[in-house]
């Protein structure tokens, strides 16, 4: 198992940032660091990658992966996780050779199974708001209690515990803990996530 997935089943929490500019997201990324968040998916911009990978401790995740060769160009840069909003069963193959773990969402049982069968070590459901929160993770993981889900999709803070509570071996968050915030701010923001996500 590689150390970005052990640091995201031990720390249950999930860092996202969707910025287009690499220096905002960069300073994003430093406050996510300082408060506890060490796994941190930033979309396919390779620069953006290229800046967050260069912090120490930081294992970024190269998110909205559609295509092998987005893969190919984000490992290049950095990027220690691939993560696929659908279920691109292709992108197996550049993980496989690459040994950069996958993570794959899905939005069905179904989908969630094949993800399984596939050996993805973490399925991210998304969005998870739109899908019936805690409650769908409840009825997914029913008959699938073997699947390591991590929802994600407009997590607020105050809905941390309950997904975890209903079975969720992580929680993705993003604009919750940065949009129209100082410094400061995100810090304070993810420190409080990082403990809800450890009660």
């Amino acid at each position: 198992m590689s150390e970005a997935i052990k640091e995201i089943l031990n720390s249950r929490i999930y860092g996202i940032i969707r910025e287009d500019n690499p220096d905002i997201a960069l300073e994003v990324a430093q406050a996510y660091l300082e408060g506890g968040i060490k796994v941190i998916e930033i979309n396919s911009c390779i620069e953006t990658i290229e800046k967050v990978a260069s912090l120490k401790g930081v294992y970024v995740a190269q998110g909205g992966i559609i295509t092998s060769a987005q893969a190919h160009k984000g490992i290049l840069a950095g990027a220690k996780l691939l993560v696929s909003p659908i279920l691109q069963m292709g992108l197996a193959k550049v993980s496989s050779s690459s040994k950069v773990p996958l993570i794959l969402s899905a939005t069905t049982p179904n989908e969630a199974y094949s993800a399984w069968k596939a050996r993805v070590p973490i399925i991210k459901i998304f969005p998870i708001k739109d899908l019936g929160s805690s409650t769908y993770i409840e009825d997914l993981l029913r008959p699938m209690k073997f699947l390591n889900v991590m929802p994600c999709g407009s997590v607020q803070i105050e809905n941390i515990r309950e997904l975890l509570n209903a079975g969720a071996c992580a929680v993705g968050m993003g604009r919750a803990l940065y949009l129209n915030k100082k410094y400061d701010d995100i810090v304070t923001t993810v420190k409080e996530a990082v403990k809800q996500a450890k009660i």
